[in-house]
């Protein structure tokens, strides 16, 4: 068992194997460490977050070393749901599967049928769920060149894993069926149909599709409206943390100072939902009398005067408010005195643009409504922290791990000397970089999926690293080189492109060392 830095409150805890780790993700779960907020099982790994005020060091590694089961321990499968799911046996890779696995076609489905599968965990996308069997015959590789496209429903395997695409995207497995049942619906509670814990069975045929919940009324007096936008505006909040077991990131603005302070200068609870706009520019109209504040990176105007940089104003019914592009940094937050009238989903109002949770992104003509919360006093104008502009060069403090050492030490010195630039490419899942030099490294292992870390810097077969930001995957298979601080990712969120990046590291990568009780 090894004990990898992530961050000063999250820390990779690896094991031998898939079974070593559910054992010890029960043994967590059955004696649980005082201030873990969030544990991410993965295929071999286990990532622990810890709540604010508790650290992830050599205390918590020696308190989940104790917690290790002993070696050979069987897990406790207890009363287990068992969901049967229909599936039509067509996908591209069957006849390739079925070489794999040295069987015919028939019987490779026969065998997908006759095998009980079991959710050991979640990620990749809301509602995908890694299941294993105990068939070793379905052991498979993954495709050598992913597709980038795979349509929602398509039964996948790969590295003994059977999994469910719940929406289109890309992917690398081998393909060798669909089913019509919906892995992620958010008229279902909970909306992802298969959990850790869950058991699955493959039978020939197709579903009955039930149609979803119908879809929260519409806003009927607007208080605002979009007159116009360059780019999709989303409502975010601080996110839904917590959801990790059904694959779901918690996503949330990407500059948290700029929300609170926008909500503090109109005397909302700092966590409210607040408008994120990218860029600009944006034109807003009042429908009635409105109290405002504006934080972040964009200046604005009402009637040809300039709004004050997040401090409340008032509109007027007719009013205009247009949010000019910003000379520096990249998102602006846009709070309402009351609150918007946003229905919350999975207890947060965020929208997460690679998940496909939360309301919808605005565009023209949307109608924005007023919550009508209580609010306190108004507060004082908080200094605008300075921003980034394209062309800067923008020093971010990481954590190297949880795996530099997959690298040699000349590349991570590499890593950390050379100047990366922000490349239009760029979004809320996260900042992709070019450098002169990629990264490079000499042993090309797979790496079984593992949880990441908003923050997280991964290093794909390019060698070009991407940044994750909020809407980042739950679980990645690339090399995480190093994890941006905490208290660096409001900056982060505001880089904007044309910009460079340097990384600094106040310490060497070194495994954490369990601490032996006192």
């Amino acid at each position: 068992m090894k004990f990898l830095p992530v961050g000063p409150r999250t820390i990779l805890v690896e094991l031998a194997d898939l079974d070593e780790t559910l054992a010890l993700f029960d043994a967590l779960l059955a004696d649980p460490v005082e201030g873990v907020a969030e544990i991410v099982p993965a295929a071999r790994t286990l990532m622990i977050r810890m709540a604010p005020g508790y650290g992830a060091d050599a205390i918590l590694a020696g308190q989940v070393a104790r917690r290790k089961p002993a070696p050979g321990t069987v897990r406790e499968d207890g009363p287990l749901e068992t969901v049967e799911i229909p599936v039509t046996y067509e996908g591209e890779d069957l006849d390739e599967v079925a070489r794999h696995m040295g069987l015919s076609v028939a019987e490779v489905v026969a065998a997908h049928q006759a095998t009980t599968w079991q959710v050991a965990f979640c990620g990749f996308a809301p509602g995908f769920a890694y299941m294993t069997c105990d068939d070793a015959r379905f052991d498979l590789p993954r495709r050598a060149a992913p597709r980038t496209r795979i349509p929602a429903g398509s039964v996948a395997l790969a590295g003994r894993f059977c999994g469910i695409y719940p929406q289109e995207t890309p992917g690398g497995w081998q393909l060798i069926g669909t089913t019509k049942v919906p892995m992620w619906d958010l008229s279902r509670d909970p909306p992802a149909l298969l959990r850790p814990g869950i058991r699955a069975r493959f039978v020939e045929g197709a579903a009955e599709i039930h149609p979803s919940a119908a879809l929260p009324a519409q806003v009927t007096e607007p208080v605002l409206k979009v007159v116009s936008t360059a780019y999709p505006i989303l409502f975010q909040d601080e996110g839904r943390p917590g959801q990790g077991g059904q694959g779901v990131s918690a996503s949330g603005a990407l500059d948290m100072g700029a929300l609170h302070r926008a909500n503090r200068a109109v005397g909302n609870p700092s966590n409210s939902a607040a408008l994120e706009i990218t860029l600009g520019p944006v034109k807003l109209r009042a429908e009635c009398a409105v109290t405002l504040a504006l934080s972040g990176a964009a200046t604005a105007s009402v009637a040809g005067t300039t709004v004050p940089a997040g401090a409340a104003f008032a509109m007027d019914a007719g009013d205009e408010l247009v949010i000019l592009p910003p000379a520096a940094g990249m998102r602006s937050y846009l709070a309402l005195r009351g609150g918007f009238q946003i229905e919350p989903v999975l207890g947060s109002a965020s929208t997460d643009t690679l998940a496909f949770v939360g309301p919808d992104a605005l565009s023209a003509g949307a109608a924005l409504g007023l919550a009508g919360l209580p609010a306190g006093a108004v507060a004082e104008p908080q200094d605008q922290p300075a921003l980034p502009k394209s062309g800067d060069l923008v020093e971010l403090p990481v954590t190297l791990g949880p795996r530099a050492d997959w690298f040699t030490p000349e590349m991570v010195r590499h890593f950390l000397t050379q100047e990366w630039l922000v490349t239009p490419q760029s979004s809320r899942v996260g900042i992709r970089l070019e450098g002169a030099q990629p990264m490079t490294r000499e042993d090309a292992t797979e790496l079984p999926s593992e949880g990441t870390e908003t923050g997280a810097i991964q290093i794909p077969h390019s060698g070009q690293p991407v940044l994750f930001l909020a809407d980042h995957p739950l679980t990645g298979g690339y090399p995480v080189i190093a994890t941006l601080l905490p208290s660096a990712l409001d900056l982060a969120g505001q880089i904007p492109p044309g910009a460079r990046i340097r990384f600094t590291a106040d310490q060497d990568f070194t495994p954490i060392t369990p601490a032996r009780p006192a």
